[in-house]
């Protein structure tokens, strides 16, 4: 199937000839990494159901500082039902701080916090989701210095 050159099965990817070094072909191209910077959002929008207090500050504080990914027009209502959700467990909480007893109340706490740790998810608020975005911070293990240490090999035997 398909011989040299021919871009079939047996194809090296082109990052793999730059690691290897094939010098006639492919020239060194050095890669710097994206910063991924959130610009302040000078506009925060309305909501467009009513919040209580609590919840409009998670609104501005939400849309203030997911600037860089979340868009008006489309994450407005999975923001909303964050803020909504955060108002309906402040509520459950104060319940079952009077009535400790309540295990209908219990759950349906638990299902809500369910719900606000799914919602936080979907834009972005994890640690895991911020780590795709490559906006969190890096840890620091052994594999970080273990790549460090063998790309300082590479470029000293150049």
């Amino acid at each position: 199937m398909g011989g040299k050159g021919s871009g079939g099965n047996g194809r090296k990817p082109i990052e793999r000839k730059l690691r290897i070094g094939a010098p006639n072909r492919l020239k060194p191209i050095a890669v710097v990494p994206a910063n991924i910077v959130a610009l302040p959002m000078s506009h925060v929008p309305e909501p467009h159901r009513v919040l209580s207090d609590r919840s409009q500050k998670l609104w501005a504080q939400v849309w203030t500082s997911g600037a860089g990914w979340l868009k008006q027009n489309m994450d407005t209502e999975l923001v909303l039902m964050l803020c909504e959700a955060t108002d309906e467990r402040q509520t459950l909480r104060r319940r079952l701080v009077a009535n400790p007893d309540a295990w209908r109340d219990r759950l349906a706490l638990r299902q809500v916090d369910a719900q606000v740790i799914k919602l936080l998810d979907k834009i972005g608020f994890t640690p895991s989701e911020r780590a795709l975005f490559g906006t969190g911070e890096t840890a620091q293990n052994g594999f970080s210095d273990l790549h460090r240490r063998i790309a300082e090999k590479r470029a000293a035997s150049k």
